[in-house]
């Protein structure tokens, strides 16, 4: 494809425009939209993310992070910057404005050094709103805009052993004390062959002698007899609450002489009454 002026070109610069457009064409751009870079107040941006991120999978994650579910996420940013946006392969185009074309770098930039995209939006909503107060265009934004903390989820792991570094000094360290420095100091280096032999053949039975009493003393841990419960003695019935007996032999004597479904002698009575005066009005 190329690119030239005819007679009948008054516009010197639409050879730049025209030169866009086939840029954007190459993209994947649908000509109805790459068309409109030939109006006045209308640029394109083309950003390389393909040099970005080195991890290709991590490359990935990062481009569809800035799509977002459905395309909602790109749909927003379109809205916000008034700015037709197409993510194809390692470029991202864009065509509006000037302004809407500064905003989308800096979202897509920080999206793909793994700054959420929408932190970015939310801003852009705030400023939206802000610039629609007459008294806050002169005024400054800061205090309004959300100020996000950066967060490491992954945190590099310590090691468990940590090496302290020692002060510095220039003095060399003491020159460790030898064998035959520490046989002058105890008095060794002066005994004759036979008297080394014998205390080291004592420090021997020496250290026998203790282990074979710590070995007697855990034989003998199970020979220890176990210490026995102190007994609890039962408490003494209180002589105050003396019992009824002749209250309960009765009870009883009623129970044994009562038949089980069986009515008191008072009831039989009112039935027996009961029973006369119906005979009476029936006759």
């Amino acid at each position: 494809m190329t690119v030239c002026t005819t007679k009948k070109t008054f516009d010197p610069y639409i050879i730049i425009r025209a030169r866009d457009l086939i840029k954007l064409l190459a993209r994947s751009v649908s000509f109805e939209q790459a068309v409109r870079i030939l109006q006045d107040d209308i640029a394109c941006d083309i950003i390389k993310i393909g040099s970005l991120v080195r991890n290709k999978e991590r490359f990935v994650k990062r481009r569809q992070r800035l799509i977002g579910p459905k395309g909602s996420t790109l749909k927003a940013l379109e809205l916000l910057t008034n700015c037709y946006i197409m993510v194809q392969g390692n470029t991202v185009s864009a065509i509006g404005p000037f302004s809407g074309l500064k905003e989308v770098r800096k979202v897509v930039l920080d999206t793909m050094k793994n700054i959420h995209p929408i932190y970015n939006i939310k801003t852009l909503m705030i400023k939206r709103e802000l610039a629609k107060d007459s008294e806050l265009r002169s005024q400054s934004w800061e205090r309004f805009l959300p100020h996000f903390k950066h967060k490491n989820v992954n945190k590099r792991k310590e090691p468990k052993k940590k090496t302290v570094k020692k002060a510095y000094t220039p003095f060399p360290p003491p020159q460790p004390e030898s064998q035959i420095d520490k046989e002058l100091a105890s008095g060794e280096y002066f005994l004759k062959a036979n008297q080394k032999k014998r205390q080291k053949m004592e420090a021997i039975k020496a250290k026998q002698a203790e282990a074979l009493s710590k070995r007697q003393e855990e034989r003998n841990k199970a020979f220890i007899p176990p210490k026995e419960k102190t007994v609890v003695k039962p408490k003494e019935v209180s002589t105050e609450t003396k019992i009824d007996v002749a209250a309960i032999k009765e009870k009883v004597k009623k129970a044994k002489n009562k038949k089980l479904g069986a009515l008191t002698a008072e009831e039989v009575k009112l039935k027996v009454e009961a029973d006369e005066k119906k005979k009476k009005k029936k006759k």
